[in-house]
């Protein structure tokens, strides 16, 4: 393959050498005013013919892309001749009659070429609409000075260097690992849409939309490679807007021209409120000019145009279960189904995790690091979304009765088992409604609904994501759901534990009908609560007033626990756990304390501000300090702190 590039590197050195002789030739001819070449029918002359390629030269192809008449072939020819033969200045300045006009001219072209035709002039003729040659400053078009493009000229001269004036806006892509069934079969969709597409008419622009975006790269370039064409990725977020959009999409045109590449259009980075950047990604595909692929995570719409789209999902259960197989050999089944149950991972994703954590070692040391990789996937795009909570309790934290305990048990029974019960045992064919694992935890405030989120991450060694509904919710039509899918979206991958906190600012009891906002309302209420049904983790949302929420949401939830304000003795539990077992304390009555009426989280309120008094004096906590932080709860809660003694 080396040797045949070099041959062919070679001859195009020379079928080029041949044609600029050619030229010179002409410009030679026109200084000492002899007749013009004959035979302006040729289409090749026999310089150029006389020369053996192993494949179409860089000349050819160049003026077949871009239809070049022979006569605009030669203009570039003329330009080149200028940066690749020191005595074409001479001759310009020979064939002009002027010693410092060492520069070719659209007037030098008419008056020395063949078949010369002045609509080669004009902005929409291919010479000056793809800016293969570009006119230097001059008050006249014809004698302004004429410059062939860098990289034009790089192209002829056989040296594939792309644009510079490209570069972080285009990046070559190549297919990389092998594709699952499914994602095979949208490439062969692909294939059949382009190669029964007409010659000589656009090819349909093919968007292909989901949220992973590694697999729909892989599907796009599969698809390339199957037609034998390449593939770049545009970054939508880079395109300039204004001035220089039609510009830059000439560039980037001519760019996949020149490679013989198709384009990917990648819109994943662009940002939801920014106007300006979309409409320079739509009128950048109104403007395709060549194979092109959209890849973005919803469906974008053109006024008047219709787009070709595909739906990308992520590998199904089955074939993430090749997959990890196919990465882990020899795999633990066990090992397999754990991670399948719980993560929700492209080829891509799982092939980089495998190879990660192969540096741990086998067995038990294996499963922990390729199970700390798949939770690490989601965090980039989640930290932006929402809040991430290290865990810290465990169930020796929680006082709860003994019923409560029991569901929060169930729950976890119910994360951990739910690969089993959906595919091994059939329930998720009988449809996807209601196979999300979801939850409302119910209670006064600091009554441990979130410490108990804490002990499911825990438990689960699951990201624990707190969702800060006040940021989600948007006054605006339409965005609310957005923002709400954005989050569902990035937890998917890493299977997270998402706490909604006080659900009832979206949830409460939906109002009649009676105007476009309650309509509105709805519909972000029936959104979520579709996504929830549907999500592979498990959703919590928490409540202080269960009372609150509509009987119809309830119903679609699998959990309900109530948690209850705690009585003296929960809250005497709650003082004896509140203390680490690090924390020194002396003579604490935990039945006097337990006269307390307040929930477990001002209980911690107060023993936290009572261990930095006690450290302060450099003694254990004793109850004078339990005193003082008391009162200073008491007062931040304004009730007042009466009928128990301190002393």
């Amino acid at each position: 393959m080396k040797a045949e590039h070099e041959d062919w590197t070679e001859a195009n050195q020379r079928y080029l050498s041949a044609a600029l002789g050619r030229v010179r030739a002409a410009l030679e001819r026109h200084a000492t005013r002899e007749p013009r070449e004959p035979a302006p029918e040729e289409e090749r002359p026999l310089e150029e013919s006389s020369v053996v390629m192993p494949a179409p030269s860089a000349l050819d192809r160049l003026s077949a892309v871009f239809q070049l008449s022979p006569f605009e072939r030669d203009v570039l020819l003329l330009c080149a001749g200028v940066e690749l033969d020191s005595t074409f200045a001479a001759r310009c300045a020979s064939a002009q009659g002027d010693p410092r006009r060492t520069w070719p001219t659209f007037s030098l072209a008419l008056a020395v070429l063949r078949g010369a035709h002045w609509s080669a002039l004009t902005p929409s003729a291919p010479l000056r609409r793809w800016r293969l040659v570009e006119l230097g400053p001059g008050d006249a078009l014809t004698t302004s000075p004429l410059r062939i493009d860098e990289r034009v000229l790089h192209y002829l001269a056989g040296v594939q260097h792309p644009d510079e004036r490209l570069v972080g806006l285009l990046e070559p892509l190549t297919l990389t690992g092998l594709l699952v069934p499914s994602h095979q079969e949208l490439v062969r969709r692909l294939v059949t849409l382009w190669s029964r597409t007409p010659e000589g008419t656009q090819l349909p622009v093919v968007q292909l939309c989901g949220d992973e975006v590694a697999d729909k790269r892989a599907i796009a370039a599969a698809a390339c490679s199957a037609l034998g064409t390449n593939l770049y990725r545009v970054f939508a977020n880079g395109l300039p807007t204004g001035t220089d959009e039609v510009p830059m999409s000439r560039l980037l045109w001519r760019e996949a021209a020149l490679s013989g590449s198709a384009l990917l259009l990648d819109c994943h980075d662009l940002e939801p409120g920014d106007s300006a950047r979309l409409g320079a990604a739509l009128r950048f595909i109104e403007r395709a000019e060549g194979p092109l692929f959209v890849s973005s995570r919803e469906r974008l719409r053109l006024p008047g145009q219709t787009l070709t789209t595909l739906d990308v999902a992520r590998p199904t259960h089955h074939e993430q279960r090749l997959l990890w197989n196919e990465a882990l050999k020899p795999a633990s089944p066990e090992l397999v189904e754990r991670l399948v149950t719980q993560f929700d991972l492209s080829a891509p994703a799982i092939r980089d995790a495998s190879a990660g954590a192969r540096a741990y070692g086998e067995g038990e040391d294996l499963g922990r690091a390729l199970w700390d990789a798949c939770r690490a996937r989601a965090r980039p795009r989640m930290d932006d979304l929402a809040q991430r909570l290290e865990p810290a309790a465990s169930w020796e934290d929680l006082v709860l009765p003994e019923l409560q305990l029991q569901v929060l048990r169930d729950l976890v029974m119910h994360v951990r088992h739910r690969s089993r019960v959906y595919e091994t045992w059939g329930f998720a064919a009988k449809g996807a409604r209601g196979l999300g694992i979801s939850a409302l935890f119910a209670g006064p405030s600091g009554t441990g609904k979130t410490m108990a989120a804490e002990v499911l991450a825990n438990e689960l060694r699951l990201d624990l994501y707190r969702i800060d509904l006040s940021q989600v919710v948007s006054k605006y039509i339409g965005e609310t759901e957005k923002n709400l899918r954005r989050v569902f979206d990035a937890a998917e991958e890493g299977g997270a534990l998402l706490l909604f906190d006080e659900a009832d600012a979206l949830f409460g009891k939906r109002s009649e009908v009676s105007d476009s906002h309650d309509r509105y309302a709805n519909i972000e209420v029936g959104y979520l609560l579709q996504r929830m049904e549907a999500y592979r983790g498990l959703a919590i949302l928490t409540t202080n007033m269960k009372s609150a929420l509509d009987p119809a949401f309830l119903r679609r939830l699998r959990f309900v626990v109530q948690f209850p304000f705690p009585g003296p003795a929960e809250r005497a539990e709650l003082w004896r756990r509140v203390f680490p077992r690090e924390t020194p304390t002396e003579g604490l009555d935990y039945a006097r304390l337990a006269r307390l009426d307040i929930a477990g989280g001002n209980i911690r309120n107060i023993a936290l501000n009572a261990a930095f008094l006690a450290a302060e004096e450099g003694t254990p906590v004793r109850m004078q300090h339990i005193s003082r932080a008391t009162r200073s709860e008491f007062s931040k809660l304004e009730k007042p702190l009466t009928g128990l003694s301190f002393e």
